[in-house]
């Protein structure tokens, strides 16, 4: 893990690019979950949410095989998002959670490539579609080792 992070890192050195990146990784991570848990489930297999969490599971595998350390914090991260995002939509049903997903998902891609020209260098995830999952376990190893774990 340690050489996907060093390699994202090294794409990410504008304190412009840095900022947004911050800010538009966990929204677009929520705008994912969200936009996944409006899919319609079948009664007979799950409730709303059943594909979101379908989708987390795999992405924790992923994780948890990458570093036990940031699978975990990505554990507790990507819960406090479902619930967020389980609130959300018994309070604005699928239809609007959708679309706010949809609003805020292109907000933070444009964010995303204006960080991008900032820095000067395209987006990790044109090279390898593996660094959609990286962008937020960089920011998670950020956070822990800053609080000192």
């Amino acid at each position: 893990m340690r050489q996907w992070l060093d390699s994202y890192s090294n794409d990410h050195q504008h304190p412009v690019n840095r900022l947004l990146h911050w800010i538009c990784v966990p929204l677009i991570v929520w705008c994912v979950i969200a936009l996944m848990w409006t899919i319609p489930v079948p009664p007979m297999i799950g409730r709303p949410g059943f594909w979101a969490v379908a989708a987390l599971v795999l992405a924790f595998m992923w994780y948890w095989k990458q570093s036990r350390r940031l699978g975990a914090a990505l554990l507790v991260a990507l819960a406090l998002l479902c619930v967020l995002t389980e609130f959300a939509y018994r309070e604005l049903g699928p239809h609007t959670l959708a679309l706010t997903a949809v609003g805020v998902f292109v907000v933070a891609w444009i964010g995303q490539f204006i960080g991008h020209a900032f820095e000067g260098r395209r987006p990790s995830f044109l090279t390898d579609l593996a660094y959609l999952l990286v962008g937020p376990a960089w920011l998670m190893d950020k956070l822990l080792r800053r609080v000192g774990i």
